[in-house]
C-alpha cells in the first residue's frame, strides 16, 4: 500500500500597489514551507542576489529579519509569488511536482497597478510564461537562484538578473 502524497499550500503572495516587478517563483521548498519563507533554505541565492543589486549595504540587509528583509523588498519595488498556489510534491525539485494548481494572475493588475514586468525565477516557473504574458506586459526568464541550478556562478546569475532589474527600471 503507497502513501498518498499530500496536497501542499503555497505562500500568500507579497506585493503592494508600488509593485514594479513580480519575480515569480514555482513553488517554495521543503524549507521555505517550513519556514513559512519566500527563498528559506541558506544556499538559496535570491536574497542574496536582491541585497547585492538593490543596497550599498547587501550585508545589513541579508542581517535583517525575514519580516524585515520583504518589507525592504517590497519598498524597492520588488514583488515575489509562485506560479503554483498548490501541488503535490516530494522533496523540493521542481522535477517532482505533480497536479500543480497554478495562481490566478488575473488580478494582478488591479492589485499591482504599478507593475511594469514579471520575471520568472527559473526554467518551471517560466514554463508558465503564456499565463503570465496574457498581462501584456514583458516577460523574463531568468537562471534559478535555488542550489539545485548550481552551472551558473553566481556572477553570471547576478549578471542575468542585473538586466532585468534595469530594464523595470530599479537601478539607479
Amino acid at each position: 500500500m503507497t502513501q498518498a502524497t499530500p496536497l501542499l499550500q503555497g505562500l500568500p503572495p507579497l506585493l503592494d500597489a508600488n509593485t514594479r516587478l513580480l519575480v515569480l517563483g514555482s513553488f517554495p521548498g521543503v524549507a521555505s514551507l517550513r519556514a513559512q519563507q519566500y527563498y528559506g533554505h541558506p544556499q538559496n541565492q535570491f536574497w542574496k542576489i536582491m541585497a547585492t543589486l538593490l543596497s550599498p549595504n547587501a550585508a545589513e540587509v541579508l542581517a535583517m529579519a525575514y519580516a524585515e528583509r520583504t518589507q525592504w523588498l517590497l519598498s524597492q519595488g520588488v514583488g515575489l509569488w509562485d506560479v503554483y498556489a498548490a501541488c503535490e510534491r516530494q522533496g523540493s525539485l521542481d522535477a517532482h511536482i505533480q497536479n500543480a494548481q497554478p495562481n490566478d494572475f488575473q488580478s494582478l493588475r488591479t492589485r499591482c497597478p504599478a507593475l511594469v514586468a514579471i520575471a520568472h525565477n527559473g526554467g518551471e516557473s517560466f514554463k508558465h510564461a503564456k499565463l503570465t504574458r496574457a498581462l501584456g506586459l514583458p516577460v523574463h526568464r531568468l537562471p534559478s537562484t535555488s542550489p539545485a541550478h548550481a552551472s551558473w556562478t553566481f556572477e553570471r546569475k547576478l549578471d542575468a538578473w542585473r538586466g532585468v532589474f534595469h530594464a523595470a527600471g530599479l537601478l539607479r
